[in-house]
């Protein structure tokens, strides 16, 4: 891909007319700020945090949601979501590089499939709509909580669909975060329900599914190898434009090409790192162009 293309496809994000989707790799950068040691962002490093280190058997480590039944399984589901409670919301760490440059431009729209606070952490002093996924609860047919942010904090309880302010900056986590409240998706439970509903149309708020139409999207830090994390990217970008948008992939294989092709996604053979370079590369020529 030409330096040209890449340019136009960071403009069209800070236009809005691409949208950012945040993966496991986004959080590439971020350390503890305590231990030095990585955030655990991706399903093995999550694995081994969650068990204390040590790998757990093979059926189990092939990905998270699986390992975290088990745990649920054993321990309760009130183990799974103490743990990332204790990860996400009561360990400090450092902000992933990739965060700076979103928070540099805010974009109207970000999907994070990550369940830190991080993108939370960016919009903090910027009034906000967050949209966060939920599962197995009673009492609602839908499976998201929606929370108004003013500028300084959340709305102490839920929204309502129709009390949403359109015209702020949209930020869907949906699997889940410790802020405001903690909810998460981690177990193949909580993803078999959550995706049941999510394509049942039952996840996502009516007004997003409108705004959403004909959006592209750059998929950031994420492997496109595993099955629920590849129907959930399929539903959230339900009626995207073609090309859907492109995905940042190093080295992708033969499963992700055949699935990008399939949803119309184009593969950049970029890993971060050299995206954020090129986005440093896309300020200096905006610079150099002002003058």
């Amino acid at each position: 891909m030409s330096n040209q293309t890449m340019r136009d496809i960071i403009a069209s994000v800070e236009s809005g007319n691409v949208v950012p989707y945040l993966g496991s790799g986004a959080l590439a950068g971020s350390t503890s700020i305590e231990t030095g040691d990585p955030i655990p962002a991706d399903s093995d490093s999550l694995i081994l945090a969650m068990n204390d280190g040590k790998p757990m058997a093979p059926r189990l480590m092939y990905e998270f949601p699986r390992a975290a039944m088990d745990f649920e399984l054993k321990r309760g589901r009130t183990a799974v979501n103490r743990f990332l409670d204790t990860l996400y919301g009561q360990t400090n760490w450092t902000r992933a590089h990739i965060h700076d440059w979103i928070g540099s431009i805010k974009p109207n729209y970000v999907i994070d499939i990550n369940r830190d606070t991080q993108l939370q952490d960016t919009y903090a002093q910027t009034p906000h709509t967050l949209i966060r996924g939920i599962s197995r609860v009673g009492g609602t047919d839908y499976r998201f909580q929606i929370h108004h942010h003013d500028g300084k904090q959340y709305s102490d309880k839920e929204i309502e669909q129709t009390e949403v302010d359109t015209r702020l900056p949209v930020l869907f986590k949906p699997m889940g975060s410790p802020l405001p409240d903690a909810t998460y998706i981690a177990s193949d439970a909580d993803y078999v329900d959550y995706i049941t509903e999510l394509m049942g149309g039952l996840a996502i708020p009516d007004f997003l599914k409108s705004y959403r139409q004909g959006k592209q999207y750059l998929f950031i830090g994420l492997r496109m190898t595993r099955d629920t994390e590849r129907m959930i990217l399929s539903d959230m970008i339900y009626a995207a434009d073609k090309p859907a948008g492109w995905a940042l992939i190093s080295k992708p294989n033969d499963k992700e090409k055949r699935f990008c092709e399939k949803k119309h996604i184009e593969i950049i053979e970029a890993n971060v790192n050299e995206f954020l370079a090129a986005t440093k590369q896309h300020e200096k020529l905006l610079l150099a162009e002002s003058l």
